[in-house]
This record gives C-alpha cells, structure tokens and sequence, in this order.
C-alpha cells in the first residue's frame, strides 16, 4: 500500500491534522503549511516539515515521521536530519518538535537507549494509531490516518462508516467529496485486485462521482502514475542511501508502471545502489 504518497496528500490538504494527535498544539496551528525539504551535504529527505507562518518569525518548526515499516536506525536519521536542517535554518526557528507516527509500538525501533533523553522529552512525540481510540470516537481527518491500518476484513465497514459519516458532517459537497476521495483512494489501494464495480459495492457509492475514478483512468492512459511511482521511488532510495545518481534517477524514469511497482516492492531488499544496478540489468 502506498501510505506515503496517501500521508503526504493528507498532510498538504489538512495540515491541522499533525497537531490534532498532540495533547498541547500550538495555538497558531491552522496557520502552519507542509512542506517537504531536502538538506544537502549530506543528502537527505525529511518526510513532512510543517512550518510556521512567515509572518510569525521565529516560530516553532516541526518534523514529522510516518513510519509503517522497521527501521533500526529510525532515529539515527531523524535526529541527524533534524538537527542539520534546524541548524541551517536556525535564524528562522526559535524551537523544534518532533512527531513520529507509527502504526504499533511493535514497528518502533527496539534501541531507544542512545535517544532516551530526547524520545523522553516533551519535544518529542510518538504517536501509535492503534492506540488511538475507535474511529467513531476519533475525529474525521484523524480518523482516515487510522483507516490506513486497518486489516483487510475491517477496513470496508470502517470505511463506509466514514463515507456517511462525512456526509452527515460536512455540509460542503467539495469537502465531503474531497473527503469520500481520500477514502476511495485508501480502499483502492488496500484491495489492489478489485474491479471497480466490486469496489462501489463495497463503499456503496458510485465510483465515477469522484474525481479518483478520473484520475485513475487518466494516470492510466498518460503517465502521471508512472511519473507518481518513479518519483516515489527515488525519493525512498535518496533516504536511504544518498543521492542517486542521475543515469539510475533516467533509468527509474524509464521504466513502466508495473516495472515500477515491482521495484517498489524490491527496495527494502536492497542493501546498497550496487543491488538497483543489477536489478536494473536483469530487466
């Protein structure tokens, strides 16, 4: 499932999001905007920067972490991207905080010792979404961060749950539909083998009313899925190891979509770029 290109649009579209799982949010929160940034030498992606308003300078600066997969040296590379990034932005920022969301505590990286002082802090926020509450109880944007975890044979009532919900609630039709899409999007994702007619019985909606149906068929015939893949791709290779040179980045772009999405899925194998050169050669 593709949670980062679904948590980085969430993140764009409700910013306000991040600071609803905080118990002390700032009091400006719907003034921050999010961002992606890179910090060069040494290469690195920080996943989401959420940054205060420029009329507000220094503000607070916060980092954000989605993390769906084990990663033993996590917090080896947020703290190094963190502190650099604060350090080259220092004139801009009076504090820092940091939230990381992971699906269960069992994801989490098991030595914490090195970072007992910082994870201990209150600069420092580790956010688990199944200890959350139930969806019913959580409020809608939230509730669509936790939709993301759920399995297989809970994930369509949940979802339709939220599908009436958002109507209920959201007496804007853009905002519901907005809504209903991101939902859509989750589910297509999570049952990647369903036709579309299987999928507007499961939600129990029609699937050309949404703008994702467009899209979809749209990125099919074109190339903005392959574009969205490719980009997805070198952007998880440049975290975990540097910048990728530019003869690969030309051969990525190449590929086809489910050339692309086997690569997707060949990543956490790799060990080093040596390993994306040979299976490049074996294609």
């Amino acid at each position: 499932m593709r949670r980062d290109s679904i948590f980085y649009y969430l993140f764009q579209k409700y910013p306000t999001i991040l600071f609803e799982l905080l118990e002390n949010p700032p009091a400006n929160a719907v003034n921050y905007r999010f961002d992606s940034v890179a910090v060069k030498e040494p290469k690195f992606e920080i996943d989401g920067v959420f940054l205060p308003p420029e009329t507000e300078l220094p503000g607070v600066v916060y980092f954000c972490e989605v993390q769906f997969q084990k990663d033993e040296r996590l917090y080896e590379r947020l703290f190094g991207e963190l502190f650099l990034y604060f350090y080259r932005n220092r004139e801009r920022f009076q504090d820092w905080q940091a939230v990381v969301i992971y699906p269960t505590r069992s994801t989490e990286q098991r030595e914490i010792q090195p970072y007992r002082s910082l994870l201990n802090s209150e600069q420092v926020h580790r956010v688990y979404l199944d200890e959350l509450g139930e969806i019913e109880e959580l409020p809608l944007d939230v509730s669509l961060l936790v939709l993301t975890t759920l399995k297989q044979n809970k994930a369509p009532t949940a979802a339709r749950y939220l599908i009436n919900r958002c109507q209920q609630e959201l007496a804007e039709p853009a905002a519901s539909r907005a809504i209903m899409e991101i939902i859509t999007t989750i589910i297509s994702y999570r049952f990647t083998r369903l036709t579309r007619v299987e999928i507007e019985a499961m939600l129990g909606i029609t699937f050309e009313q949404t703008r994702l149906y467009q899209e979809l068929n749209e990125e099919a015939t074109e190339k903005g899925m392959q574009r969205g893949e490719a980009n997805l791709i070198l952007r998880l290779l440049s975290k975990r190891f540097g910048e990728v040179p530019s003869q690969l980045k030309s051969q990525i772009e190449g590929l086809s979509l489910p050339q692309l999405e086997a690569l997707t899925e060949m990543l956490l194998d790799f060990v080093s770029l040596d390993d994306l050169v040979v299976w490049l050669q074996n294609l």
